[in-house]
């Protein structure tokens, strides 16, 4: 790492995968901070730098007690040991250690006391919540939301018309199944353990499967205006069943809250639908295969004004970003699901559903969304302006900034000077990627009433410019007035 990159890399500011430490001396501590590097898509931990970014450097005997307390804590404090990576960058304060650990391949890594931690933001916490452990697992390939045993469900609760029209249709007089009781079909095909339904079983093929796990619907709105704080809606519908009915009840959802658009063809004909079909059904049948199923919380469907945005529970796996699905990577989640919806809904798999969405409508924004645990795919209608790519948020602007202040908001106040551009706040906080900037920076400080757009009709216009509120205006002066 040249001393250049490592400036840039700490003019950025700590974040989920970037601590800084002015110097260390217990191992536990350590043990900690890699541990939750390691379950968390793995970081960088730099000692010799301050909390506030600037570079106080060691000298010859810190560097080498610290790499020693560094190599002690990764291989003794840390279970399964982690194997981080270690450069010393010559400054001109002194020398800056600069630690790698990779994201762990052997989730979840405890310290020594047992614990779990996981990154938040700039800091650790401990992980306790059961959901949160078994997702845990599931990235480590221990264990599969979707291949869980649902408690009191038997073969009698498949529908066997279902079931037997897949099976033919799939398998046919396949020898391999031939004599086999459906029973040991459901077995064999992954789908049941002998005695009780697995979730894929279930919400492929159950009897009312929101019997046992009544989360697991798809809640749809259709609200007359752009925001979700709206009391007022036009159609709203819970669309339960097995995912194949999900699909087809949100999708019918969808088209009689959309226009219609002739594009040449006879007056007396429905017309094309104003956001293509391709990719609407894309963006649904991903929410339902790739959503995560240890989280007790429903697919949101919400038709707006200027858009349509699809809710999936939980974030995108390990360190897969929505860059990275723009480009066709994937991580399946639910295997053995993804497995027989492929046979079912119309999902063709390999990662190509995302691409394919976007090269049928450009005009589509993803969000990752890690501390709600949650991931967003918005579908913008022709109505929007698609000049700008920040996407609008509402709410009202009080004489106060309403909710939590977080250090990303606080660089992004602290750097905003009278109006500003998307483009010229991002180059002016050091910020690469667009989708981390909406998501921890832009978003958030919208929806507290910090900053306000110049154009608030047209939120999505190239001439968009932020400034601060006069909310946000006060509590900049009152952060001054305590520093």
């Amino acid at each position: 790492m040249t001393i250049i990159e490592l400036l840039e890399m700490v003019a950025r500011g700590e974040d989920s995968r970037h601590q800084f430490k002015r110097d260390a001396t217990n191992a536990d501590s350590l043990a900690a901070e890699m541990a939750a590097f390691a379950n968390s898509g793995g970081g960088w931990l730099l000692l010799g730098v301050n909390d506030d970014g600037s570079i106080a450097g060691l000298d010859g005997a810190a560097v080498r007690r610290l790499n020693q307390l560094l190599g002690n804590a990764a291989s003794q404090h840390v279970r399964p040991p982690v194997h981080p990576l270690t450069e010393n960058v010559q400054t001109e304060q002194g020398i800056v250690i600069v630690m790698e650990v990779p994201d762990g391949l052997a989730k979840p890594y405890l310290d020594n006391q047992g614990r779990i931690w996981v990154k938040q933001s700039s800091d650790k916490r401990h992980v306790t919540s059961r959901e949160e452990l078994q997702r845990m697992f599931q990235r480590s390939g221990l264990v599969y939301a979707d291949v869980v045993p649902v408690a009191d469900t038997s073969v009698e609760d498949i529908d066997d018309k279902a079931f037997t029209a897949y099976f033919n249709r799939r398998y046919g007089e396949s020898s391999e199944f031939s004599g086999l009781t459906q029973e040991q079909l459901l077995q064999n095909l992954g789908l049941a353990d002998g005695q009780e339904l697995n979730l894929t079983g279930l919400m492929l093929f159950g009897r009312n499967p929101q019997r046992w796990r009544p989360a697991f619907e798809v809640k749809a709105v259709a609200f007359p205006g752009t925001a979700l704080h709206d009391t007022r809606y036009l159609d709203s519908e819970d669309i339960k069943g097995t995912l194949l009915e999900q699909f087809r009840g949100a999708f019918a959802f969808i088209k009689r809250n959309l226009h219609h658009v002739q594009h040449g063809r006879s007056f007396n004909t429905l017309g094309e639908l104003e956001i293509p079909e391709t990719a609407l059904e894309e963006l649904l049948v991903n929410a339902l295969i790739h959503r995560d199923y240890f989280t007790s919380a429903s697919v949101r469907l919400m038709v707006f004004a200027d858009r349509v945005e699809i809710v999936s529970p939980g974030h995108l796996p390990d360190s897969l970003s929505a860059e990275d699905i723009r480009r066709g990577q994937t991580i399946r989640r639910n295997p053995t699901l993804t497995e027989h919806a492929s046979h079912i809904l119309p999902y063709r798999g390999m990662g190509s559903g995302i691409p394919r969405a976007l090269e049928a409508w450009p005009q589509i924004d993803l969000l990752n969304d890690p501390s709600g645990n949650q991931f967003s795919a918005i579908a913008w209608r022709p109505e929007a302006e698609w000049t700008d790519d920040t996407p609008p948020v509402t709410g009202e602007v009080t004489g106060e900034v309403t909710g939590e202040v977080t250090g990303e908001v606080t660089r992004l106040l602290s750097v905003l000077q009278g109006e500003m551009k998307r483009s010229d706040i991002q180059a002016a906080l050091g910020l690469k990627h667009e989708d981390h900037f909406r998501e921890s920076y832009l978003r958030p400080a919208l929806e507290i009433g910090a900053i306000e757009m110049t154009i608030p009709d047209k939120p999505r216009s190239s001439r968009q410019k932020y400034r601060l509120t006069a909310a946000g205006q006060k509590w900049v002066a009152n952060q001054g007035r305590q520093h």
